[in-house]
């Protein structure tokens, strides 16, 4: 055979993707890895909020309507350990294996083997989570943040398969990482500098290196927590010389940059869509790298903010109080610059803008929220209250989740090679604003007003609050119904999506067809 019909059946075989179930268990494409990512985050998303909606259903009146109070607390615990490591991350996981080869001109990930594994674990880890609330005595119960002693000495048996779960699911968030670190270290297009690269690959390269660094801690955590359970160690027993409080501290420091690591993919996915829509490129981009930078070394500097009615020393207490304080500023310049680039833009508002404007108004008023918690004097009135619940869903449902949204609504188009349906798109959008505002607003005031979090019964006073409360959460589960069909009407046809898609839309992901190829650079792209 000579050397070019050789080359020919080399080149032919190469763009052969295997049919049916086979191409989905062995892919290494990082197109296949992101839409399984993302259609897993979907399923959990939709697991977990059902688990919302048993919380709110008992919480519409006072007194107990419809579950056990241990129950009621496994449905608090599961359904944040879902939204956090099954639902938000994978999301952003999906996001970043199907974007950042084609953004900065790589033809796959660096390591596609271990791509495919650090995908297939997952499902597993969270079988594992879900079948532990069958097992006698029921599931985790102790809440996401599983404080000993609720999870060594309080706890039931399903711990073992708790814990063995995390480690499953920190397993695959290290690899991913890795991948990611990897991929835009060595394979950006030659052309592609540093400072070319785009925002949502930097702040994935920001988050990448959160992951590896918090991830083996999250994993001791739970490692002690186990030998505690099982092995009569006593790392958190104080009758045998442990400190129930160096599990606080152990935890919040891997948790408070996890909530950097849910929120940092968030921003570049922003940086994206504002400028697109406003016709205009990124206001301060140099500024928002900096800022993205300096948000991750702050994150490790803050985790005590979470445990100031623990007794801390007042140095410490107002050591973590000026460094949570510090941590708005960088976060202010992003929010700034968005604004900035919105100015005077030739601005269109399609659902992908839609939600990244909702993103920065209400992704704000979480921030500030946050920053009255960092008020020591203050946090000690608003700690454990609905004020905190209010805060962080602000964060990461009208933040993390609203960005996964418009990122979905902004990339279908290049995913499918169709547009979706934009009526539709702008249905789910308003309907999803009005509830999750009648959902988690009114929490703040409850929560002034002294409603404890995590129990299933309130006190009189709180029960208009909280119907309204729990009508908004039944509204903005069932709007999401409308995202899945539209997304489902969009993968099965309609308008033909041009390879820019959007008008005013910059960078190599959008120089390909629509729908992407398979492979998507066989040379590596010139970077303007």
């Amino acid at each position: 055979m000579s050397a070019i019909t050789e080359s020919a059946v080399v080149d032919e075989h190469h763009d052969h993707k295997p049919k049916g179930i086979k191409r989905w268990l062995y892919t290494t494409n990082h197109k296949d890895i992101g839409s399984l990512y993302l259609i897993f985050a979907l399923v959990m998303f939709f697991i977990g909020g059902t688990m919302a909606m048993v919380i709110r259903a008992e919480l519409f009146q006072p007194g107990l309507q419809f579950v056990e109070p241990h129950f009621f607390n496994q449905m608090t615990t599961v359904h944040g350990l879902i939204m956090v490591f099954g639902a938000v991350m994978p999301a952003f996981t999906g996001l970043a294996n199907w974007m950042i080869p084609m953004m900065i001109g790589a033809p796959d990930m660096a390591l596609p083997r271990m791509n495919n594994w650090s995908f297939w674990i997952l499902p597993f880890a969270f079988l594992i989570l879900l079948m532990s609330l069958f097992m006698p005595g029921g599931g985790p119960s102790f809440g996401w943040t599983f404080y000993a002693p609720l999870s060594t000495t309080y706890s039931s048996d399903s711990t073992a398969l708790f814990v063995f779960s995390v480690h499953i699911m920190g397993i695959s968030s290290i690899m991913g990482a890795i991948n990611v670190i990897v991929t835009i270290f060595n394979m950006r297009a030659p052309t592609m500098t540093w400072m070319k690269m785009p925002l949502f690959v930097w702040t994935w390269l920001v988050t990448a290196f959160l992951l590896i660094m918090v991830m083996p801690v999250l994993a001791g955590a739970v490692t002690m927590v186990l030998t505690d359970k099982y092995f009569a160690t006593s790392f958190f027993d104080a009758a045998g010389g442990g400190d129930p409080v160096l599990f606080q501290h152990i935890f919040w420091f891997f948790g408070h940059p996890e909530v950097y690591i849910m929120i940092l993919p968030a921003f570049g996915i922003i940086s994206s869509i504002v400028p697109t829509f406003s016709r205009k490129p990124l206001f301060g981009y140099a500024s928002m790298v900096y800022a993205t930078g300096s948000i991750a070394l702050l994150s490790f500097l803050v985790w005590a903010h979470h445990m100031f009615t623990t007794g801390m020393p007042v140095f410490a207490e107002l050591f973590f109080m000026y460094c949570t304080m510090l941590i708005s500023v960088p976060t202010g310049v992003k929010v700034f610059n968005w604004v900035a680039t919105m100015w005077r833009g030739a601005m269109t508002f399609e659902a992908p803008m839609m939600f990244a404007i909702a993103f920065i108004v209400l992704f704000t008023i979480g921030g500030f929220s946050g920053l009255m918690l960092a008020i020591t004097p203050a946090d000690f009135q608003y700690h454990d209250t609905y004020f905190v619940v209010a805060h962080f869903h602000y964060v990461l449902v009208t933040g993390a989740v609203f960005s996964i949204m418009a990122a979905a609504y902004y990339w279908l188009p290049k995913w499918t090679g169709f547009m979706y349906d934009e009526k539709l798109a702008q249905w789910h959008f308003w309907c999803s604003l009005i509830s999750v505002n009648l959902l988690f607003f009114p929490m703040h005031f409850v929560g002034l007003a002294g409603m404890p979090r995590r129990i299933p019964d309130y006190a009189l006073q709180f029960a208009d609050f909280n119907a309204l409360i729990s009508v908004g959460g039944f509204l903005f589960g069932l709007s999401q119904l409308l995202f899945v069909w539209v997304v489902v009407k969009c993968a099965r046809g309609g308008t033909k999506a041009t390879a820019q898609v959007w008008e005013g839309a910059k960078g190599l992901e959008w120089e390909v067809a629509s729908p992407a190829p398979y492979h998507t650079f066989t040379t590596p792209p010139e970077v303007k």
